[in-house]
Formats: C-alpha cells, sequence, structure tokens
C-alpha cells in the first residue's frame, strides 16, 4: 500500500510523476484552487481588518472528500503544485481544507516534469511559504475589491452586466490612448532619394541612400526642396570619398520568458496569447514519447527569468559543442542578468532535454505542439551559442556638396544564426560591388529614384506588442497578461481584425467611466508600484494587510463620489423619430454587448428591434444623401453612407461638411484639427477657428 501521498494540480500531471515515482507514492489531482472567495459578496470582512472568507468552490466537493480519503491513508503528504504564487497559495488552501495541520506535510516544486527534477524536490521538501501565498492572496483580494465595488457603477452608467479589472482597466486604458493618438495623428509629407551608380569593370550596378550634405543629414520635406537637390546634383560628378571596413558581433538572444514567448509565438506562428499559454501548458505537464513514456518536455511556463540551471547550462554548451562544434558554444559569463523585477526562483522557459530535438519527437507532438516546441528549442539553444560575426563596409559618396550613404554586410561565423534568424537579420546586395571600390573611384550615376512617403501613426496595438507595453510598464506579472487579453474580447471591449487590436464603442463608454471616475485605478504608474507592493509581500519586507489598509479606503470613496455624481449623467433610453413597425410607438436607443441598437419601449409585449445608425449630420462626399456611424462586424467604428451598398464611400475618420479649399476633396477630423483625406494633398487647419496653419 502507498505510504505517501503526493497531491498535484493538473490530472494530466498524476500519470507522468507517478511512473517517476513508483508504487510507495500515490498521485492524485486538486484540479487546481479548492478554495475561493464566494462568488454572491465581496468576501472580505471590511469592519475586521479586511479578514477574506474563503469557501470551498462549487464542484469540487466530491475532489475534496477523495482527497480527504487519501490523506488518511498516507503517513506524509507532499503538496506537489506549480512553482509560483499562485500554486503556494493552492498548496495552503488544500492544506486548510484537508485539515493537514497534525499530518507530516511538506512543499515540493519542481521546474520541469522528469523523474530527475520530481526525485530532486522530494530531497529539497519545505514548509509552505507564507509570504508567497501572502502575496497571492493579497492580488486576488484588491483584484476582487476593484471588481466588486467598480462594476456595479458601470451597470448602473451603462445598463449592462459589465467589468472592471484592476489589471484589465490599466490595459485598456492603454489601448484607447494609442487609438487616439493615432486618430490624432497628422501625416507629414518627406521624399527619400536613392541613386543607381556605375562602378569601373562591374556589370551590375551600385545602389546607395540620399544622406544630406557635408555638415550632415537633410530630410527632404516637400517636392520642391527635392527639386532644389535634384538640380544641383545633375551638375556634379561622383567619387567615392571614404571607405570604411570592420566588423561586429550581434549577441546570442536570451531564452525564452512568458512575455518574450508570447510575442514571438505571435509574430512567428500567428498564435494568440491564449493558445500559447495552452500549447506551453501540454509541453510542460506532459507528452507520450514514443519510447519514453509520457515526460514533460518544457519547463514551467510562467517565469519572467531568463536564468538557467548549471546543469541545463552545461548539458546545452556539451551539446553544442558536439552538434556544431566549439568555436560554437558561448564564453561562460556571456548571458545577461536579471532585471531586479524578476523572481529569481524560476528558469527560462527551455526544453527539460536539450538532446530531445524537435525532429526527433515530431511524431509524438500535434502540428502546433511541434511549432512552439521547435521555437522554444532553437531560442534555447541559440542562447547558449556564439554571437554572430558580420564584415561590415561603409562607404561615403560625394556628389559636390551632397553625400550618399552605402553600407553593407556579410557574416564570417553564424554562430547562433545556424538554428535561430530573426526577421532583421540583413541580406545585403552591396558586398561583391563594394571590394571593387576604394576612396577616389569615380561612379557615373545611372538613375536617380524619388518616391514620396507620409509619416505613419503609431501602430495599433497586437496581443503581442500589448504584452510588451505590459510587461515594460511593470503591470501584470506572467501568468495575468493572457487572461486580461482573452477578459478584454470576451466582454466585448476590444475586438481583433487581422492581429490588431481595435477598441469598440463599448470599450470607449466604460474607459471614459474609468478616467472620469477612478484616475487612481487605470493610473499605469499606481498599478506598477501595486506590483512591485505584491513583490515585496512575497519577499516577506511588507505585511499584506498593510497594502490592503492603504488600498480599500480611496478606492471606498472614490466608488461613494461616483455613485452621486455619476447618476446624473446616467445613459437614458434616447427616443428617436423611427417608428417601430409592429406597433407604431417611437424606438428608444439601448445598449448591448455589441453597442447601441434601436428597441421598442414597448418590451416585452413588442420584442422588435434594428439596427442603429447614428446620422452625424454630414452629406455623403460621394452622393449627398447622409453620412452614418456604423460597425464592423467585430465592432470598430467606422463612417459610411446610409445607403450602402449602393453607395460604398467609407472613412475610418469623422468626415466634415467642409470641403478641403486646396483639392476640393472631403475633410475628416484628427483631434483638434481637419485635415483632407486625401494625403498627396496634404492641407491641415484648426478645427475651432478654421485658422489655416499648413498646406
Amino acid at each position: 500500500m502507498a505510504k505517501y501521498l503526493v497531491i498535484v494540480e493538473s490530472p494530466a500531471k498524476v500519470k507522468t510523476i507517478k511512473k517517476f515515482l513508483g508504487k510507495n507514492y500515490e498521485v492524485v489531482a486538486s484540479n487546481g484552487h479548492v478554495r475561493d472567495l464566494p462568488k454572491s459578496q465581496l468576501g472580505i470582512d471590511v469592519e475586521h481588518d479586511y479578514e477574506p472568507k474563503y469557501i470551498t468552490i462549487r464542484g469540487k466537493g466530491d475532489i475534496l472528500a477523495n482527497l480527504r480519503k487519501e490523506v488518511k491513508k498516507a503517513e506524509k503528504v507532499y503538496l506537489a503544485t506549480d512553482p509560483d504564487r499562485e500554486g503556494e497559495a493552492i498548496s495552503w488552501h488544500l492544506s486548510k481544507a484537508l485539515k493537514l495541520d497534525d499530518k507530516k506535510v511538506y512543499r515540493i516544486s519542481f521546474n520541469e516534469i522528469t523523474k530527475n527534477a520530481v526525485k530532486a524536490s522530494l530531497k529539497q521538501a519545505r514548509n509552505i511559504d507564507l509570504n508567497l501565498v501572502d502575496a497571492q492572496q493579497t492580488r486576488r483580494m484588491l483584484d476582487r475589491m476593484v471588481g466588486y465595488r467598480i462594476s456595479p457603477v458601470l451597470w448602473a452608467k451603462v445598463k449592462r452586466g459589465l467589468s472592471a479589472g484592476r489589471v484589465q482597466s490599466v490595459a485598456l486604458r492603454i489601448i484607447c490612448d494609442r487609438e487616439e493618438e493615432i486618430n490624432a495623428f497628422i501625416p507629414e509629407e518627406y521624399w527619400t532619394l536613392d541613386a543607381k551608380f556605375a562602378v569601373p569593370g562591374e556589370k551590375k550596378f551600385l545602389s546607395a541612400k540620399f544622406h544630406g550634405d557635408e555638415n550632415g543629414k537633410i530630410t527632404i520635406g516637400s517636392r520642391q526642396e527635392l527639386d532644389e537637390i535634384l538640380k544641383d546634383l545633375k551638375q556634379e560628378n561622383y567619387q567615392v570619398l571614404d571607405v570604411k571596413k570592420g566588423s561586429r558581433v550581434k549577441k546570442a538572444p536570451l531564452p525564452f520568458t512568458t512575455s518574450t514567448l508570447q510575442q514571438e509565438a505571435a509574430k512567428r506562428l500567428n498564435f494568440s496569447t491564449q493558445k500559447t499559454m495552452r500549447l506551453a501548458q501540454q509541453l510542460y505537464e506532459g507528452i507520450d514519447i514514443k519510447g519514453q513514456g509520457t515526460v514533460g518536455i518544457i519547463t514551467y511556463l510562467r517565469t519572467d527569468s531568463v536564468r538557467v540551471s548549471e546543469e541545463a547550462d552545461a548539458a546545452a554548451r556539451e551539446y553544442i559543442g558536439t552538434a556544431y562544434g566549439d568555436k560554437y558554444v558561448a564564453q561562460a559569463g556571456e548571458s545577461k542578468k536579471s532585471s531586479q523585477k524578476i523572481q529569481d526562483a524560476h528558469e527560462a522557459i527551455r526544453p527539460s532535454d536539450i538532446t530531445r530535438t524537435p525532429v526527433k519527437i515530431k511524431e509524438s507532438l500535434s502540428r502546433d505542439q511541434f511549432r512552439l516546441y521547435q521555437l522554444i528549442w532553437n531560442r534555447f539553444a541559440a542562447s547558449r551559442m556564439s554571437g554572430a560575426e558580420y564584415e561590415t563596409t561603409s562607404v561615403k559618396i560625394g556628389a559636390g556638396n551632397y553625400r550618399f550613404h552605402v553600407s553593407a554586410s556579410k557574416i564570417v561565423f553564424e554562430g547562433f544564426l545556424s538554428v535561430y534568424t530573426s526577421d532583421d537579420d540583413e541580406k545585403s546586395e552591396n558586398n561583391v560591388l563594394l571590394k571593387s571600390i576604394d576612396t577616389d573611384t569615380k561612379l557615373e550615376i545611372k538613375e536617380l529614384e524619388e518616391k514620396q512617403h507620409f509619416t505613419q501613426p503609431p501602430a495599433h496595438f497586437t496581443e503581442a506588442s500589448l504584452v510588451k507595453t505590459l510587461e515594460e510598464l511593470g503591470i501584470g506579472r506572467p501568468s495575468t497578461y493572457a487572461p486580461t487579453i482573452t477578459t478584454l474580447l470576451a466582454r466585448r471591449y476590444l475586438t481583433k481584425e487581422n492581429r490588431n487590436l481595435y477598441v469598440t464603442e463599448l470599450g470607449e463608454v466604460v474607459n471614459s467611466i474609468m478616467k472620469e471616475a477612478f484616475t487612481t485605478i487605470v493610473d499605469e504608474q499606481f498599478t506598477a508600484n501595486m506590483e512591485s507592493l505584491l513583490d515585496k509581500v512575497a519577499e516577506g519586507s511588507v505585511d499584506w494587510k498593510t497594502v490592503v489598509r492603504n488600498f480599500y479606503p480611496d478606492l471606498d470613496e472614490a466608488v461613494q463620489i461616483a455613485e452621486k455624481e455619476l447618476e446624473k449623467v446616467e445613459i437614458q433610453d434616447e427616443i428617436t423619430d423611427v417608428v417601430c413597425d409592429l406597433c407604431g410607438r417611437n424606438m428608444v436607443i439601448k445598449y448591448g454587448p455589441h453597442g447601441r441598437f434601436l428597441a421598442c419601449p414597448g418590451f416585452p409585449e413588442c420584442r422588435n428591434t434594428k439596427p442603429y445608425l447614428e446620422k452625424i449630420g454630414v452629406a455623403c462626399p460621394k452622393c449627398g444623401k447622409e453620412v452614418v456611424l456604423r460597425k464592423t462586424k467585430k465592432g470598430r467604428k467606422y463612417y459610411g453612407c446610409e445607403s450602402n451598398p449602393e453607395c460604398d464611400f467609407m472613412s475610418w475618420q469623422r468626415p466634415s461638411e467642409e470641403k478641403c479649399p486646396k483639392c476640393g476633396g472631403y475633410l475628416v477630423e484628427k483631434g483638434n484639427k481637419l485635415v483632407c483625406a486625401d494625403n498627396q494633398c496634404g492641407f491641415v487647419k484648426e478645427k475651432q477657428n478654421s485658422k489655416k496653419i499648413e498646406s
């Protein structure tokens, strides 16, 4: 009979770990958390020093009953939940729910589900780290306070079951601020000038870019400026003024953290953050490998550390030396140190066994599992390899006072690039030509290619770039990125089109309320400081109740003020002149999950609804009918003609009644300015007083 009981979180781990430990051990799963704050109430006793009230999660009664039976049989109980704060808290809740106080209870954790790691963890059994538990408990309570106190205010304001969240609301604000930047952005014209030169004795032409004059770089801002430069260049002779040869080393990338894995999987594999984490969880918990049984093939997936264990580092270097050669092995001490934010108990995400190459186990993996594992394996192998070495050449070409530049680089030693390349690894066509050039070489101009450009607005956020921004700002932690984005999409505050995230009308309404009434909650710095405080709780240097005591009174005051003041601006049902087809009443504007729609006020007797098309008081520039505010299927706002599909006019920016005095086209609103919809025209004027500032 088994003497020892090991409790893990996921049923997927049970079979794997049981195989490693043998017949003296029974392995069972808790299926995640077994206790939580009640859903029906705040669950925090604010009158009695913020004591949390925990209850058994609905549906977990049978699991707990089974666990209690197993506990009675066991001499020792090992709590083997995940190696992070959440896992520590689950172990603590299990010890309370199973009343393990008088039992021999040990906390064990392993960064990878391999035989060596699991067996080693038993030798390093310890007590539950109550500082980590307190940090997780504090996060849970702060999130509950924000969600349960602010959400009812949103219901009263927008009349729907909306929600606010401590990290979620800041993320929404960051995206809304970016959308405002994009909408207010006014493109500026600039030109580039590329030259093609004939090199003595060579058949191919040398391509170079216009740089400026002898005093430095020149930005060509208009056609007129370009024409003046072209006029001067036609009279000049071209010759090489300077040739610089050098070398540079491109350092190997660091192994993956949760954030960088999500970003790269989005860029290279087009995976959402949620999909990346789901697949990584499968690779961590165990894959049935032919001939090896079930084994975890990557280390723990929620980490912000780039540290690698000495054993894994040594194994990787040995493998690289054998497979690629000693020159490819990175010198010791090359790896970058972690930043202070990092919980360095964790390792980076890496393969649990470097010799288990993606090709070897491809048949045991699904297509997406294989692609993600290959990405992780390649990145880790690259991180232990030498940098790539380049030979560089930079040439300065003179044409009177003007200067053209051309540069090229050639790989002389691949290093880590033999396993891991990125999109920005340059390939130059000028290498061969530059070898036959030296100072004072005379060149013959063959072609001057001019191109008009316009500056581009900031890019819309993607899931990957949002994760990167949240990490840089110190908002959230590895375990929160994917759920935060998933919640914003599920609530329809955001919509996703071609990887880009766009704010819906609903998201704009919620964000404006949060900015107006709960400034602190949506403040980036405040939220980042709160994360820092939670880290200090985990270290044991700050008492968790101090954090809660300082947070709740300010939140409570803000909620009370909002309840009073926001009542005055509560959105009422706006009566329209659209008559209900079924009962003849004037229809009203309602808010739904997808935004506004027309509904009969006779509900529930009359359930008639229609799409709401808000007229903006502007005639369609194409056909003269009304321009209305529309939404794409995914909820993104745009302006179109009311007679669509007969008229195909559409604009992402709000059109104005005014015509462009320069080209006769229509103007659109961008922040406090009116801009010609035709970028080529470039007319801009102030919206308020119509004073022209640029044309």
